[in-house]
C-alpha cells in the first residue's frame, strides 16, 4: 500500500495552541465560502502549513483574492471575512 506524503509540516500550532492540520482545511470543492472556512485557509497559509500558491491552486482562488482575505484578517481578525461585513471593514 501506498501513503501519500505531503510536502510541510504535519500540523502547526496557531496562536491559541489549537493545532491545525491539512485535515482541519476545507474540501477542495468548496464552493460556498462561509467566514470559518476562509479563515481556516488564511491560517493555514499564514502559519506555514500550506504556500499562498498551493492553496490558490487548491482552492481555485486568483491570488488577490487570496491576499485580500490575508489582509482582512491581518486588519479586522476572522470577522472581517463575513460576507454581510464587507461593508463595514472595507478600506477607503
Amino acid at each position: 500500500m501506498y501513503i501519500r506524503r505531503e510536502k510541510g509540516p504535519v500540523f502547526v500550532t496557531l496562536s491559541d495552541g489549537t493545532k491545525l492540520t491539512r485535515s482541519d482545511l476545507p474540501p477542495i470543492n468548496t464552493k460556498r465560502w462561509v467566514a470559518r472556512r476562509k479563515a481556516t485557509v488564511v491560517a493555514a497559509v499564514d502559519n506555514g502549513l500550506i504556500g499562498a500558491r498551493e492553496a490558490c491552486e487548491m482552492y481555485r482562488l486568483s491570488d488577490e483574492e487570496l491576499e485580500i482575505w490575508r489582509a482582512a484578517v491581518r486588519r479586522h481578525g476572522a470577522a472581517a471575512l463575513r460576507v454581510t461585513a464587507i461593508q463595514k471593514y472595507r478600506q477607503l
